[in-house]
């Protein structure tokens, strides 16, 4: 397979430490690898059904699957203001609601400087402090903005509703019942058996990330998990198990802003690629990891290829691999 030999290459020229890819394609596993290694010190090999990675903003399409069950069962209205939830959140000039902060137009900010890198012990609730005095960046519903901090705040709303943590609540509802069973929170200090280790890329080569601590914006970008986990979350959309078409629906339709679409719908990414085949998902870009979730409705496929690096800058290559995997 020519694919293979591609990854390969990604490898031997040093552009990524590690990485994990598994294709499913009508319903069965249809290419899965493991390339590179999980430790370049000591030479552990990825693994993609056992080796875990930072996925950062693939964590969005969990959370969105644990809101639209939320939403199924009637426990919390998208077109409700935040504060009907979250009460003592600093009042803005404007009020908006779950669904703009899921869709990235509520206005909320993204990160300053080098926030991103936060390795601060904070809960989701504590977090809130990074970001709660800001104003909007513009009046909720005019403008298109993606962030992280809006899921934080969303599930911090789920939290309140639920009345058991966040990360419980999507243990219970998406995690077990899918199987993703080396899906789970990064909590510092913790050590997960098969855990990649985490590198950053410079001009003399890889390096071991700087500590960060993700644990306040779960949601958002705070989950580790496995190639073969994620693709199970893919599966799982298109067999139909989440939820009702009537609530999924909503999650993957694009927003429209100004006329025009924002390739984005509530937690996925809802496009089309280069030869105009339509997908959902989601890319990942955090401290120590990088991801690719793309799932493929018209093709039935599901494409999960996670980076044990900081931005290595393959985003092309990868999104031809993908290309040449439906071809």
């Amino acid at each position: 397979m020519q694919v293979d030999s591609e990854i390969q290459s990604l490898i031997d020229q040093n552009r990524v430490p590690g990485l994990a890819i598994t294709v499913r394609k009508k319903d069965a596993l249809y290419f899965q690898k493991g390339y590179g290694y999980a430790n370049m010190e000591k030479q552990y090999s990825v693994d993609p059904k056992k080796t875990i990675f930072r996925i950062a903003s693939v964590s969005k399409p969990i959370a969105a699957t644990a809101l639209a069950k939320m939403v199924a069962k009637g426990k919390i209205n998208l077109d409700a203001s935040i504060y009907e939830y979250v009460p003592y959140f600093p009042k803005k000039k404007y009020g908006f609601t779950i669904r703009q902060l899921a869709n990235h137009t509520a206005g909320i900010r993204g990160y300053k400087g080098k926030e991103y890198a936060l390795n601060k012990p904070f809960s989701i609730k504590e977090g809130l402090r990074v970001f709660k005095d800001d104003e909007l960046l513009f009046k909720p519903g005019s403008n298109y903005f993606y962030n992280s901090y809006g899921w934080a705040l969303i599930s911090l709303a789920m939290q309140e509703v639920s009345g058991i943590p966040f990360a419980d609540y999507v243990m219970q509802e998406v995690l077990k019942p899918l199987g993703m069973t080396n899906t789970i929170p990064e909590i510092a200090g913790e050590v997960y058996l098969g855990t990649a280790n985490f590198y950053s890329k410079n001009q003399l080569g890889f390096r071991e990330a700087i500590p960060v601590n993700n644990f306040y914006k779960l949601a958002g970008g705070g989950y580790l998990s496995t190639s073969e986990d994620i693709a199970k979350l893919g599966q799982a959309y298109l067999n139909e198990e989440i939820s009702g078409k009537t609530v999924l629906t909503q999650f993957l339709t694009s927003e429209i802003v100004k006329k025009k679409l924002t390739y984005y719908g509530l937690g996925w990414q809802v496009s089309e690629d280069k030869k105009g085949r339509p997908y959902y998902g989601h890319v990942g870009n955090g401290v120590g990891g990088y991801s690719i979730f793309y799932v493929y409705p018209e093709q039935e496929m599901v494409f999960s290829i996670l980076v044990n690096c900081t931005n290595p800058q393959i985003q092309e290559e990868l999104e031809d691999i993908v290309d040449k995997l439906i071809e």
